[in-house]
């Protein structure tokens, strides 16, 4: 059983300890280190969780095997090099870091360190992400021409002044930090390196924070991705592949919907559809799937299935698209 302390206590940090809190036999929450304690006592006494006053009390204990961090994002690229320094493995959320600096590195502390490090793009593992990764890299949907992406959500203008997320030096670039992330990370593991990309934002809603994010990218291999991200509207998601031999797409926030539409008998016209194929993916929690994923890594012995290079590469995509939202052009990648 992994003994892991939760460093980041908002409601993020909650929804992670409870996906494994009860329903994993590999890994569980122990210790936890947050800036306002007194809003995570009950929380953490309810589920056997000792509160401690400070990192470096979560560092020292030889009882925490790993640390899981769920705190402001400019504050991952130190945490991280603490953490490896102590030889705790670390499990971090999303960004990775803010700039490419930063992420080199507390990448090299932790090759130096040999621990496991697992960042939480948890969108990964869902089976519907799974089943169109697998056939855009074998070859069923044909030649990849193009990738356009929607992600939404609400609640972007119920951030008030003085919350971290209200601060744009933690948030920059609308609603990438918080949404957009996941789409570069996905558009990464499919497409490989990015070579320039090009990105507005705006302020439509929310009063303290940009709330509405496109961008444009260009990658190395000829593939083209546009994708759309807003923190203040309906909740609504869609991952769309487009290939030579049909159209794949994911649906629904849950992303429980797959759907393959093959490109129809060329005889039947240029307006006709074939049936598509439906697969159906409900009630898979992401959240529980990538830390017990992080458990079984460092009980085994192997790296993470998200690659470091990837890790990297999808800050310098995020740090190019942050400069081209401050210049308003496109901006060139790494």
């Amino acid at each position: 059983m992994l003994r892991t302390a939760i460093v980041g206590l908002g409601w993020w940090g909650k929804l992670l300890v409870d996906s494994v809190h009860g329903k994993s036999e590999h890994i569980k929450f122990t210790v936890g280190n947050t800036r306002s304690p007194a809003k995570a006592e009950a929380f953490c006494r309810d589920r056997l969780i000792s509160l401690v006053d400070d990192y470096d009390a979560v560092l020292s204990d030889p009882a925490v095997d790993a640390v899981v961090l769920a705190t402001p994002h400019s504050q991952h690229g130190e945490q991280i090099r603490r953490a490896a320094a102590a030889g705790k493995h670390v499990f971090v959320e999303k960004p990775f870091t803010l700039n490419s600096r930063d992420a080199k590195a507390a990448l090299a502390s932790v090759d130096k360190a040999k621990i496991v490090l697992a960042v939480g793009f948890n969108r990964r593992f869902h089976p519907s992400m799974v089943e169109l990764r697998d056939r855009v890299r074998d070859g069923r949907l044909g030649v990849i021409e193009s990738c356009i992406a929607e992600q939404t959500a609400g609640g972007g203008a119920n951030i008030q002044l003085g919350v971290w997320r209200a601060d744009p030096s933690e948030t920059p670039a609308g609603a990438m930090t918080g949404i957009g992330i996941h789409i570069v990370d996905l558009m990464v593991s499919l497409f490989g390196r990015a070579g320039e990309v090009h990105c507005t934002t705006t302020r439509r809603v929310a009063q303290h924070v940009d709330d509405t994010t496109a961008v444009l990218v260009k990658f190395n291999n000829g593939v083209s991705g546009l994708f759309f991200c807003s923190m203040v509207t309906v909740p609504s998601y869609r991952f769309a592949v487009y290939g030579s031999n049909g159209l794949a797409e994911i649906l629904k926030p849950t992303l429980e919907d797959f759907r393959f539409s093959p490109k129809p008998d060329p005889t039947a016209g240029h307006l006709a559809i074939a049936q598509p194929e439906l697969v159906h993916n409900p009630g898979f929690d992401t959240l529980h799937a990538e830390l017990t994923a992080f458990a079984a890594c460092i009980r085994d012995g192997k790296p993470y299935p998200i690659p470091a290079k990837e890790v990297l590469h999808g800050v310098e995509v995020f740090e190019a698209i942050v400069e081209s939202t401050r210049i308003g052009k496109p901006v060139v990648v790494g």
